[in-house]
């Protein structure tokens, strides 16, 4: 008897896996067309695992540069917390400002000239910034919170 147990057959599965494998090597230049074709075609007449192993015995099994980006710790984004002379609140605020100024100076002319004085800009102004306001202390309230949450975690 030998030392040695007999190499064992493979099934297509590990043929197809190769062949990916062998795909992936050609794409990032390691092998070229012609030797491509070669192992390909070698890979897809093996029936054991050895002449399998042959295949791709001088290719690395993982790409290095993978290896070398998954050692890096990924990097903590931080968000800076948002503060009132933040754009995001500002140009809403504006816009506000603008459309009820524009609206009181309508409300203005045609009370000096036709007399009605019913203050109507003010069903714009009051809703808008009620709303506006709770937007921006629910705003600046979960920044706050955000904060807390992260730093309370350290």
């Amino acid at each position: 008897m030998s030392d040695q147990a007999p190499s064992m057959r493979i099934p297509d599965s590990e043929r197809d896996r190769v062949a990916q494998l062998l795909q992936e090597h050609f794409a990032q230049g390691r092998l070229d067309h012609e030797e491509f074709t070669e192992r390909l075609s070698s890979a897809y007449k093996s029936r054991t695992e050895t002449e399998l192993a042959r295949v791709t015995e001088d290719l690395p099994e993982r790409d290095l540069a993978e290896l070398r980006s998954a050692d890096r710790a990924p990097e903590e984004v931080s968000v800076p917390p948002m503060s009132w002379r933040d754009p995001a609140l500002l140009i809403p605020w504006f816009l506000w400002g603008g459309v009820n100024l524009l609206c009181f100076v309508i409300w203005l002319i045609v009370f000096l000239t036709t007399g009605h004085t019913y203050p109507w800009f003010l069903w714009v102004l009051f809703p808008w910034g009620i709303l506006m306001g709770l937007v921006t202390v629910g705003v600046m309230w979960g920044q706050r919170g955000g904060e807390d949450g992260v730093s309370g975690g350290n």
